[in-house]
């Protein structure tokens, strides 16, 4: 069957439901309101259907145009995703790969990774967004990276585990918590300040225990590191991000009677696993090869003797 409708007149229909009218759409699209009218006009004879009802002045989608236009929008998406697969596999290596990755996963591992990319491919760029929960599945889902490190893989993407971290409560050594000297409960925390990063994306939410009166939220996980190392809070934070500071006496793991330990799985997802280029397959590549090596030499590190400073644990994932 060969389809009746453009891919312009599925673009007209999807302006003016984005634009909010004929005469807006048009502006969009650089064409006259006429030329959009038309278009829209043609794709409901061609289809006999109703796409619209005027409802006092406006006009809005009918049930069936509700369904259209969802439909049309997944056909342009695909269809633009399409051609920049091809520019992108016409031109070889891409001159740009764009990535975002949880900020619990180890920032010196990362620049490891990167240090390697350049050493292959000095001439790719590297765009990295440092995201917080639901901000990693926003940019997948605008397409604003061709990868992703997430903590939870979004609906409609396939995702391979990466890596498992141990997450600890963690403060100064003087902090006040670890001078009570004994085991904690959340009523101890309850009274003291919680240092927390902030969600980045537009539906902000938390996956972290927020019961604290007092509490600073910030948008970078160096301030907070930093912050921690000053006395003025406690934080969670995965060992192997903040394994300079544990081994310098900068932080010290809280001694929580429970709840001071979780563990956070991290996944390498691709926007589109079909289209990514061999840039971003070379990347990938080697954030699963360093993360294997690296859980492979901590597995073969001897145990530290009693006292001694804690051992960090992560795990690749299968």
């Amino acid at each position: 069957m060969n389809p009746r409708i453009t891919l312009e007149q599925w673009r007209a229909l999807q302006a003016v439901v984005d634009a909010g009218g004929y005469a807006q759409a048009a502006v969009a699209l650089h064409k006259s309101q006429s030329a959009v009218t038309y278009a829209v006009q043609k794709l409901e004879s061609l289809l006999d259907v109703k796409v619209f009802e005027v409802v006092g002045r406006k006009a809005h989608l009918t049930a069936t145009g509700e369904v259209l236009y969802r439909r049309a929008k997944a056909l342009l998406d695909e269809a633009g995703a399409l051609e920049h697969a091809a520019g992108t596999l016409a031109a070889g290596w891409e001159p740009e790969v764009r990535l975002a990755v949880e900020v619990i996963f180890p920032t010196w591992l990362l620049l490891e990774c990167f240090a390697g990319f350049a050493a292959e491919r000095p001439e790719t760029r590297i765009e990295l967004y440092e995201t917080v929960l639901s901000g990693t599945e926003e940019a997948l889902l605008q397409r604003r990276v061709d990868l992703a490190v997430c903590s939870q893989v979004p609906p409609g993407f396939a995702g391979d585990a990466l890596m498992r971290l141990r997450i600890v409560a963690a403060a100064h050594p003087e902090h006040p918590l670890h001078r009570l000297g004994r085991p904690l409960s959340l009523q101890d925390l309850r009274k003291h300040r919680h240092l927390v990063i902030r969600d980045t994306g537009s539906q902000r939410t938390s996956a972290t225990w927020l019961g604290a009166e007092q509490r600073w939220t910030f948008s970078q996980k160096a301030t907070s590191i930093r912050a921690a190392c000053m006395g003025q809070g406690f934080t969670w934070l995965p060992e192997e991000t903040i394994r300079a500071e544990l081994a310098a006496g900068l932080l010290k793991p809280l001694p929580m009677r429970e709840g001071g330990e979780r563990w956070g799985e991290l996944y390498l997802v691709y926007a589109d696993r079909d289209y990514a280029g061999p840039g971003v397959q070379r990347l990938a590549q080697m954030l699963r090869e360093r993360v294997q090596q690296q859980c492979r030499e901590h597995a073969a590190e001897p145990e530290p003797p009693a006292g001694g400073k804690p051992r960090q644990r992560a795990r690749a994932g299968a």
